[in-house]
């Protein structure tokens, strides 16, 4: 079982990590994408409380809940739940990366 120790250590090890990272691009060591990989590997997951998906969906993304499920490859039902405070259910893995895309590139990085 995980403890909030091992969560912190987890996450100090990871910062640790980026900033040797950081330090060796910044030294002609690693290259621009390998920085980028190591920090999407190092960097954890985004998070979205319910009020963020709907802006995300109703400002951002125009759509109903049904497209915008479609477009994220999950069901109708979980957009639903993400939405409602009192489901407490948050958008994990591809779909929060999917998510911080739209934030920062808008809609148009993930239409086909």
């Amino acid at each position: 079982m995980k403890t909030m120790t091992d969560d912190s250590e987890s996450r100090r090890v990871l910062g640790e990590l980026l900033e040797t990272a950081a330090d060796l691009s910044a030294n002609g060591l690693l290259t621009k994408l390998q920085l980028a990989e190591v920090t999407a590997l190092c960097s954890p997951p985004p998070t979205f409380t319910a009020t963020e998906v709907q802006a995300i969906r109703v400002n951002n993304a125009r759509m109903s809940q049904a497209a915008f499920a479609a477009f994220l490859n999950v069901s109708v039902s979980a957009v639903q739940k993400w939405e409602s405070q009192a489901s407490g259910k948050h958008p994990g893995g591809a779909a929060a990366k999917l998510l911080q895309l739209i934030v920062t590139r808008g809609i148009d990085a993930i239409l086909p």
